[in-house]
């Protein structure tokens, strides 16, 4: 089996596939788009980061393909309906660099409340102004966190740790940390001396975050976006910069950023005063990345060796006994009634003896696992296929 990884994924995972067999090749980049679409054909597991879109039209070139790791937080990228049709599975690693994230978000707000920045921008050109003008502690200031997920939660706990005071907006019911406070948005947006951004990726998000909101905002409030890059307006960030009603902001997200490392950055946000630009590095460090590398390859391999679903984010989550007996297939296929009947009388019919037996639903999909005695042909998986409402089947082991 072939894994192709891109993107500069971290040489663990591509270890882990190679001790578990497989031929493995890496891309340090997200190729063009034609270029992939050449590439993927003979591919059975995809392993990728943020910059490359699974698109169906991808797919179709994808004959092979069982699984798609993201080896990220977000699968925005990757079209889920499309890949789902095709019976493909999707693994991401949704916790591996929360930390990280939060870390950079702590240090980005002690640093723009002291204007290091700035400063280091005047030191490197011969200046010296020593001054606490415009310099602030972090104790006792109000943090403002919209999305109290993974990140926004820990966050939230790291920032009272500091001494700050913590009030949250969250569409969902969250339990609220500590002494954080879940508040309306406007209320968050009104008293927030920091406002830090940490929402996901769904399209309502887009422009979350524009001339309206910051007009709400304090005058003088350091704002963070770390989530998405389309969740904020960066002209209308750039224009209450350049006014003073923000007097600092970090960005590591951007609504457009480039494929690699050889194409330029452009942004409107580029030679404002206090405004820290990152390229997209909130979960990029050595520990994340590893992190992340030995997760989601680790998923993947258990999902082709045992059929095991755990964190899947587009299959029914299903995790089978590991004990091994003659064969085992695995089913996926539209979840109408009847299904599991039309898979046991075929099983019945050849005179196999199905020693165990798993199914799992999730929105329109089924999937099963069926471990069989002696006695059976795997040969037997063609005919599975054939039951109409199928998607995909194949012989576990």
């Amino acid at each position: 089996m072939k894994v192709l990884l891109l993107e500069n994924i971290h040489p663990d995972a591509a270890s882990a596939f190679a001790a578990a067999g497989f031929e493995v090749e890496k891309a340090a980049a997200s190729p063009p788009r034609k270029e992939l679409a050449q590439m993927i054909g003979d591919v059975d597991v995809l392993g990728i980061r943020s910059k490359t879109r699974i698109t169906e039209e991808l797919l179709a070139h994808a004959r092979r393909l069982l699984a798609v790791g993201a080896f990220c937080i977000g699968t925005d990228q990757i079209e889920m309906e499309a890949c789902s049709a095709r019976g493909v599975a999707v693994f991401n690693s949704p916790y591996s660099n929360t930390r990280s994230v939060v870390e950079l978000a702590v240090g980005e707000m002690i640093m723009l409340l002291r204007g290091v920045e700035d400063r280091s921008v005047e030191l490197h050109r011969g200046g010296w102004v020593k001054s606490a003008e415009g310099s602030h502690e972090i104790r006792g200031k109000k943090l403002g966190i919209i999305g109290y997920g993974s990140i926004g939660s820990q966050l939230s706990i790291l920032a009272e740790a500091l001494g700050m005071q913590v009030c949250y907006h969250d569409i969902a019911e969250k339990l609220s940390l500590g002494n954080a406070r879940k508040v309306p948005l406007e209320e968050l947006l009104r008293v927030s001396d920091i406002v830090s951004i940490h929402v996901d990726g769904r399209g309502s998000n887009r422009d979350f975050i524009g001339e309206r909101e910051f007009a709400m905002m304090k005058s003088g409030v350091i704002f963070l976006n770390l989530s998405r890059g389309f969740v904020v307006d960066v002209d209308a960030l750039a224009k209450n910069v350049r006014k003073g009603k923000v007097a600092g902001a970090a960005v590591d997200v951007f609504p457009e950023e480039p494929r690699s490392n050889k194409e330029p950055f452009v942004s409107p946000l580029q030679g404002l005063r206090n405004v820290i630009l990152t390229p997209h590095i909130g979960g990029s460090t050595e520990e994340a990345q590893q992190n992340i590398g030995v997760f989601v390859a680790a998923r993947i391999l258990k999902y082709l060796d045992a059929g095991t679903t755990s964190s899947s984010v587009n299959f029914p989550v299903l995790q089978p006994s590991s004990t091994r007996r003659m064969h085992r297939f695995a089913h996926l296929h539209e979840n109408i009634p009847g299904m599991m009947a039309k898979i046991n009388d075929l099983f019945a019919r050849h005179g196999v003896n199905i020693a165990g037996q798993h199914l799992q639903t999730r929105g329109r999909l089924g999937y099963a696992v069926i471990d069989v005695g002696e006695g059976c042909d795997p040969s037997i998986v063609e005919e599975l296929s054939k039951i109409p409402h199928t998607i995909r089947t194949r012989v576990v082991f």
